[in-house]
């Protein structure tokens, strides 16, 4: 399973560092703020919408990207190697 680790959380932003080793997965979400994401790691994500179609996601160290709120999806790590990253999600 994923960890997970809040590092902030207040009424603007809640940040979290997430650490996936080969195999893991974060369950099936939904994002109910707008959020970004910073890759600590390069590698690929694999991400499940709920009516079952993929995408791949690529990783790469310190090269954002951000993602509206209502985002759905599952998140896989298929890889060999542990990927980290950063979310921050914008409360208000």
């Amino acid at each position: 399973m994923a960890i997970s680790e809040i590092q902030i959380e207040n009424s603007s932003f809640r940040v979290t560092r997430w650490e996936l080793e080969p195999g893991d997965t974060i369950p099936a979400h939904v994002h109910e703020y707008e959020y970004v994401v910073v890759p600590l790691t390069e590698g690929t994500l694999r991400a499940t919408a709920p009516d079952g179609a993929q995408t791949a996601v690529e990783l790469s160290i310190g090269q954002s990207y951000a993602r509206p709120a209502g985002a759905a999806h599952s998140i896989e790590n298929r890889g060999t190697a542990w990927i980290m990253f950063v979310e921050v999600e914008k409360l208000s």
